[in-house]
């Protein structure tokens, strides 16, 4: 009896340290969004202030994320057009300081690709909203000796749902997001 209990205790210490805590990298990741203009061009842009936390095992399966994003940081490379997103036109910043993410569900859809899906808080409206991910890759780095994870994520928003801006012939609905992410384990 007590050897059986001995390895159920060990190995549910096991399975809790099966999972860590892992954080962006802000220098080698990336927030980026693109939206049609005119119906013939595409205005990309990015948050260049932004917070991700994974709870994920070495292999990143079973990832559960949080990200939080601050409005602010919202940069399309033109100072006017930047400064009208901030405003109560659309993100209304003030009000709005952040942009939340955190997933619900976990699908393995191949070797190194899943599909993310959570709750999306933009404008104060929150939604489900599905990512497709893929993981690049994952390292010891060299300098840290830290796991280090390369990841990508891709989806597409309707920004009227979340009651950004209005309709508008000169500005498309859909917002394609690109996230690029290097995660370091904690």
């Amino acid at each position: 009896m007590k050897k059986v209990i001995f390895t159920l205790a060990f190995l549910t210490t096991l399975m809790v340290t099966a999972q860590s805590t892992w954080k962006s990298d802000a220098a080698h990741s990336k927030i980026g969004f693109g939206i049609s203009h005119l119906m013939i061009s595409t205005v990309e842009g990015h948050f260049s202030d932004f917070d991700i936390t994974a709870t994920a095992t070495d292999t990143f399966e079973d990832a559960e994320f949080m990200v939080d994003i601050k409005t602010t940081s919202i940069d399309t490379d033109n100072e006017r057009r930047d400064d009208h997103l901030r405003s109560a036109d659309f993100f209304e910043v003030e009000k709005y300081p952040s942009i939340t993410f955190k997933s619900t569900d976990y699908e393995k859809t191949g070797d190194n690709t899943f599909k993310l899906t959570g709750d999306l808080t933009i404008h104060g409206v929150t939604k489900k909203a599905t990512l497709d991910g893929t993981v690049n890759g994952i390292i010891t780095d060299q300098r840290s000796q830290k796991l280090k994870a390369g990841l990508k994520l891709t989806g597409t928003i309707d920004r009227l749902e979340f009651g950004v801006g209005e309709e508008s012939a000169s500005i498309g609905n859909e917002v394609k997001l690109t996230i690029h992410l290097e995660m370091a384990q904690q």
